[in-house]
């Protein structure tokens, strides 16, 4: 039989299930075979129709599919599950574009549900406001007497109204947080738009947060989508103590058909008094699938508000500079030493990094603890990437650091034109998404989606790796084309790269005899159609179990 992998025990018995279609293994050789045969929660063959034909029984489900598609299934390196769940399960503007239209829903959605004493939710772009600052007062007229709470799409800022405001007791006269601010009119008077820190502790502190079973409910929401997206595994970017606790009893209960890792939030408004809490949390949750093993550092913040971390300062448009070089939210020194004693501990580093200064702290923080601890297989990841200086490409393979590329953002749009590149300069525009760099130097790459920040559809993600150019776009001239990468590369960064930063690649990431059971099915094979993105899922398997099926 041609099989790949690990050897698995003899065993003739019948399988559950058995899919005769094009199947790209996603190993090390990048093949293909034409069959595929799962039993409980593992490939027990991969080959010809004729070799799996021999693990047909009665009871055996088998598709042929000659039109269709096997990759391995999906992971998602970088995402908000719980926080995206939530947002659907209220107001999710995400999948809207415009002003006037998230307007309509927010009004929609107040008048439909007249008992909730906020109105919470989110998505909405930053490309529709006039600087990137939506007003209080456009909320005031369609919700004049409950709370709005509303995170942007990147979550780094929020959309409030004046009863939000008064709630929170916040006028002209408060301070700006050290990490974030209000912005205002000329008189100082808060204008609706929260940044940064303003924004995440007027959430923490003002809004009401979901109990454990909202939590839960959200989480459960999140994860049937992504079935449907063929997204059997993620590392969840951002866990709370209060997503902490959901993750841990749905994986207590077997709830979790998708296998997570949990990155521990770094409060940055603590020191490293903050890790023996760390070190509790994951001794204390995990279990079954979730595996809370990784701590996630928040470096700086997005280019669009100036708050991410620049060497250099800003353009003002660009016919100069300013004198802002953004916001570190954590000190270098102190980052250095943070990374170094969550190695010693074995935990794994996600940080996120937008601007090249971000950037160039995270791989010193990298290096220091290898200088400390020598080399280890931890796998930190180094998350967004907007801005990378070429010297401090190699540093990446040198440090067994892992890129965890947002490939979707690395396209011509409306944001990036408006609000991003003019505060640049043409200089560092030439830096931004250097996916292709990285990969000719050899970096491991990982993908995720950010989810609910953009798309979790890992098939419009690699359509952008592959053309640097958005599917809503596909007629914009393609962005830093020489920095695309192949398909093959982008669909290991949804499979075997993000398998390996969750240490999960000896069990997941690839078709191959004896690992798990993880696979989606697609409508065709996206390597030999242009529009990778409109492919679609058909059949998703997670660890053995069909969770999302439009074949039956």
């Amino acid at each position: 039989m041609t099989a790949q992998g690990p050897p698995a025990p003899e065993d003739h018995s019948p399988a559950d299930l058995v899919i005769n279609a094009a199947v790209y293994r996603g190993d090390a050789a990048r093949g293909w075979s034409r069959s595929i045969a799962v039993r409980g929660e593992r490939i027990v063959a991969v080959g010809t129709p004729a070799e799996t034909a021999v693990l047909v029984g009665p009871r055996t489900r088998v598709i042929d599919a000659p039109d269709k598609v096997v990759l391995p299934g999906f992971q998602d390196s970088h995402i908000h599950a719980p926080f995206a769940g939530r947002n659907r399960l209220h107001l999710f503007l995400n999948d809207l574009s415009g002003r006037d239209t998230y307007l309509t829903a927010i009004k929609d959605y107040a008048e439909a549900n007249p008992g909730q004493p906020w109105i919470i939710g989110g998505g909405w772009a930053m490309e529709h406001f006039p600087g990137g600052t939506p007003d209080k007062a456009d909320l005031d007229a369609i919700v004049p007497d409950r709370p709005v709470f509303l995170f942007n799409r990147d979550v780094h800022g929020a959309w409030v109204n004046s009863a939000a405001l008064a709630i929170a007791g916040i006028d002209a006269s408060t301070p700006d947080p050290v990490d974030g601010r209000y912005e205002r009119d000329a008189d100082g008077n808060p204008t609706g738009t929260l940044h940064e820190g303003a924004a995440y502790s007027f959430n923490d502190n003002v809004v009401p947060l979901p109990d454990l079973t909202e939590w839960r409910a959200a989480i459960l929401h999140a994860q049937t989508y992504l079935h449907t997206l063929g997204i059997t595994g993620w590392q969840d970017a951002w866990v709370t103590p209060a997503t902490l606790e959901a993750y841990s009893s749905l994986a207590a209960e077997d709830a979790l058909t998708a296998r997570v890792v949990g990155a521990l939030w770094w409060d940055r408004h603590r020191g490293l008094e903050q890790i023996p809490d760390l070190v509790e949390q994951r001794e204390r949750a995990t279990g079954g699938r979730f595996f809370p093993t990784a701590v996630k550092i928040m470096t700086d913040g997005v280019l669009e508000n100036y708050t991410g971390a620049l060497l250099e300062p800003y353009c003002d448009g660009c016919g100069g500079h300013t004198d802002n070089t953004g916001l570190q939210f954590i000190d270098r020194d102190l980052l250095c030493a943070a990374v170094t004693e969550l190695t010693r501990l074995g935990f794994q580093v996600h940080m996120h990094t937008i601007g090249d200064r971000a950037v160039r702290n995270a791989l010193d923080a990298i290096e220091a603890a290898r200088d400390a601890h020598g080399p280890h297989d931890l796998r930190h990841h180094i998350a967004h990437l907007q801005i990378v200086q070429p010297e401090d490409i190699p540093r990446f393979r040198a440090l067994d650091a892992v890129a965890n590329c947002q490939t979707l953002w690395a396209q011509s749009d409306p944001q990036m034109t408006e609000l991003t590149l003019p505060f640049l300069g043409q200089e560092r525009v030439d830096l931004m998404y250097p996916f292709g760099d990285l990969a000719r130097a050899g970096t491991v790459l990982a993908m995720g989606s950010d989810w609910s920040v953009s798309t979790a559809n890992p098939l419009l993600q690699m359509e952008v790796a592959v053309t640097r150019v958005g599917p809503e776009h596909r007629d914009y001239p393609p962005f830093l084309p020489a920095q695309a990468i192949s398909l093959a590369d982008a669909v290991a960064g949804f499979t075997s790269g993000t398998a390996y930063v969750n240490h999960d690649e000896h069990d997941a990431g690839s078709l191959e005899v004896g690992k798990r059971a993880d696979l989606v099915v697609l409508d065709r094979n996206i390597f030999d159609t242009g529009n990778i993105g409109d492919a679609t899922v058909q059949l998703t398997v997670s660890n053995g179990t069909v969770v999302h099926d439009l074949l039956a």
